[in-house]
């Protein structure tokens, strides 16, 4: 039998992460020694590595708990949601590499109007193909990674300030 430190060492994770599993109900020590430690055996270690399995797949907790409460079917099921998932995060991906192509081309046509503006972005942005509900995505996914240099970039176009705070919060709803 292990402790939590031990399997935490053994599966690579924290101890930290090991507890937050028990709290999630994915997985529960075999006992508890006369000293109220955790102790995990065969059984729990088999689990812990389903899980990381899972984890390693981008399972959410949620999904995980259901994969390992149920039969066999509904596993496969859930990875096949998964795989979907996958599908349409790689075709996004696409569209904004493609996205980004697009607007790389188009760097000349920067370089050549010289102070950039709000307005000489938005007409670049829609030249490369983003909609509306893509360009609000892009300020959400900008505000949430570099929330600094978004606000210098809207700076850069010359967007007044009570202009920049409004983009700026509505960028933190958009999910």
């Amino acid at each position: 039998m292990l402790r939590v430190s031990e399997i935490a060492k053994r599966s690579g994770l924290s101890r930290t992460t090991i507890l937050y599993y028990e709290g999630c109900g994915l997985l529960k020590p075999a006992l508890r020694s006369s000293a109220n430690y955790r102790l995990y055996g065969d059984r729990e270690l088999q689990a812990l590595d389903q899980i990381c399995l899972y984890r390693s797949v981008g399972m959410s907790v949620r999904d995980i708990r259901r994969m390992l409460a149920s039969p066999v079917n509904e596993a496969s099921s859930l990875l096949k949601h998964r795989l979907q998932q996958l599908d349409a995060e790689i075709r996004q991906l696409r569209a904004h590499q493609e996205s980004i192509l697009r607007i790389l081309q188009t760097k000349g046509m920067m370089k050549r109007t010289g102070k950039m503006t709000k307005e000489k972005w938005i007409s670049i942005m829609k030249a490369a193909g983003l909609s509306s509900t893509d360009m609000r995505r892009w300020h959400h996914e900008f505000e949430r990674a570099a929330p600094d240099e978004h606000q210098q970039f809207l700076q850069y176009l010359h967007i007044p300030e009570a202009e920049i705070r409004e983009i700026r919060e509505s960028s933190k709803k958009v999910g």
